[in-house]
């Protein structure tokens, strides 16, 4: 038995899929980008700020299913520029106190709405 988590804060997703899914106690969040929800515009003024904007999306998706950044087991990042890894791990790891998540970080040659970063994570209950 699977339900949909979709939070009003988190943009809309751009194809065919949820923002996430609860599996018994288990949250597989679909890859969120720098959107903002409110003005629709992407957050790319620095890498940094598109980073902040990514994890904030993250973090709307996880309220909904009541859940926090302690609740994550995995993610995965999606660079357009490895380059970035430094910067986005400084911000991403800003985003958790101890027992950090597994993770790898990968960079692609492409990504949605040509942004410069995308994370994806699980969560547990």
């Amino acid at each position: 038995m699977k339900t949909i988590i979709t939070s009003p804060k988190a943009p809309a997703p751009i194809g065919p899929y949820s923002h996430a899914v609860l599996s018994d106690n288990t949250l597989y969040v679909s890859g969120q980008v720098g959107k903002d929800a409110e003005t629709g515009k992407i957050v790319n003024e620095t890498i940094e700020a598109e980073a902040h904007q990514v994890m904030k999306n993250v973090h709307f998706i996880l309220l909904e299913a009541k859940m926090g950044f302690e609740h994550i087991v995995k993610t995965t990042i999606f660079l357009k520029d490895l380059n970035n890894f430094d910067t986005v791990n400084k911000v991403y790891g800003s985003y958790f106190l101890d027992n950090f998540p597994a993770r790898e970080t990968v960079e692609v040659s492409k990504l949605p709405l040509n942004v410069n970063v995308e994370i994806s994570v699980i969560a547990v209950k």
